[in-house]
């Protein structure tokens, strides 16, 4: 790989994969100048995912989570200072200040990721209240998750269901709490959603659905876990001047409003050139994307990053993966294939086009699932 020189240090806020992917992505790129990753956490880079399944469900270690360890980052050359805040950015400078003093810089990746929202209820309940996002956070969680334990989890999303799956495999008793009439309702519509409530249900969790959780629907568990979406970590970003409205502002190069810095991952909202509108995406492939997209941008290659929303989940024996955006505007109909109870793939369609597709448990399926999304649906 030819050497290539972008003028300066190139600083990257966010010790998570969006961030720890454009360093390595750099690398690979054949840049050869100062790259600081400045990460808050006392931990090296690591992958969010495995700490609601694989290391929840004690399958595998939280080392596995790490992106690479301390001899990877020494030998390439990457200066990763974990315990690390960066408190302020100076635009016009061109230089970031923390907690151990500043550093300049020539480009600026902003990847600070996200942050689960807080329930004041739960939070005031007087019970143990675990909220997944950091590896402390799964760890602890996991010690909490014994059988006879009675949990109740409010919020009926990926994460939630997620949780609930873990905590029915060591024999723990648990409730979900959802204010929608169906969990997952907002993402995959009612004729999908359904399954998951099934799913659920089959093995034993008590679905409490269409109504807002109560103080008193607490007071039996002995441990509550909130998992009710998160919150784009962009003061940093808004404080400097940066362009935010739900996620900072980037263009299909993954630029804010200041030409010099880049934001990743969580907080960026960008300007879809396949969906034609603003997305943010809170998931591991587009964290690995954005990265990647992110180097190509600063070593002068840049592509504007098309590639669709993605996410996966795994609960009790099934494996799933979904592809595309229904949007605000919705879907006409879902077409599915399969028993939701084997082999399974669904398509909503609008307009006579696929906008999001899923297998489940289907894996052979996997790159045309991805490939329908933009097209005409399959043959019923």
């Amino acid at each position: 790989m030819e050497a290539v020189s972008a003028g300066g240090p190139v600083v990257i806020v966010g010790g998570g994969l969006a961030g720890a992917t454009a360093a390595e992505s750099l690398r690979e790129r054949g840049f050869e100048g100062e790259i600081v990753v400045f990460g808050a956490e006392s931990h090296l880079p690591y992958e969010r995912p495995p700490l609601s399944k694989a290391v929840l469900l004690g399958d595998k270690s939280s080392d596995d989570a790490f992106v690479h360890d301390e001899a990877w980052w020494r030998e390439h050359d990457i200066d990763v200072r974990t315990g690390s805040e960066v408190q302020s950015i100076d635009l016009a400078g061109r230089r970031v200040v923390t907690t151990r003093g500043e550093q300049p810089y020539e480009w600026l990746v902003l990847a600070t990721g996200s942050e689960p929202r807080h329930l004041r209820l739960a939070d005031e309940s007087g019970k143990p209240v675990h909220y997944l996002r950091t590896v402390e956070d799964s760890l602890a969680l996991k010690d909490a998750l014994t059988e006879g334990a009675r949990v109740a989890i409010v919020g009926g999303g990926w994460i939630g269901l997620e949780v609930a799956a873990a905590a029915r495999k060591v024999g723990a008793s648990v409730t979900v709490h959802e204010g929608a009439d169906l969990p997952l309702f907002a993402v995959l519509g009612p004729e999908v959603a359904q399954h998951f409530a099934d799913l659920h249900r089959d093995h034993g969790v008590d679905l409490r659905l269409g109504t807002p959780v109560t103080s008193e629907d607490l007071s039996d568990a002995d441990l509550v876990v909130v998992g009710i979406g998160a919150a784009p970590r962009t003061g940093l970003a808004e404080a400097a001047g940066l362009e935010v409205d739900d996620g900072v502002l980037v263009d299909e190069l993954l630029r804010t409003s200041d030409e010099h810095v880049l934001a990743i991952g969580d907080i960026a909202s960008q300007l879809h050139p396949v969906l034609g509108r603003r997305v943010r995406v809170e998931h591991w492939d587009n964290a690995i994307g954005q990265g990647k997209a992110a180097a190509a941008t600063i070593t002068g290659s840049a592509e504007p990053y098309a590639t669709l929303p993605y996410f996966f989940t795994d609960q009790y024996d099934l494996g799933m993966e979904y592809f595309g955006n229904v949007g605000p505007d919705g879907y006409d109909r879902v077409q599915t294939r399969g028993d939701f109870s084997g082999p399974f793939r669904a398509w909503w369609i609008r307009d006579g086009v696929v906008v999001a597709a899923m297998q489940a448990n289907d894996w052979d399926a996997s790159d045309a699932t991805r490939e329908s999304v933009g097209q005409a649906p399959p043959e019923a």
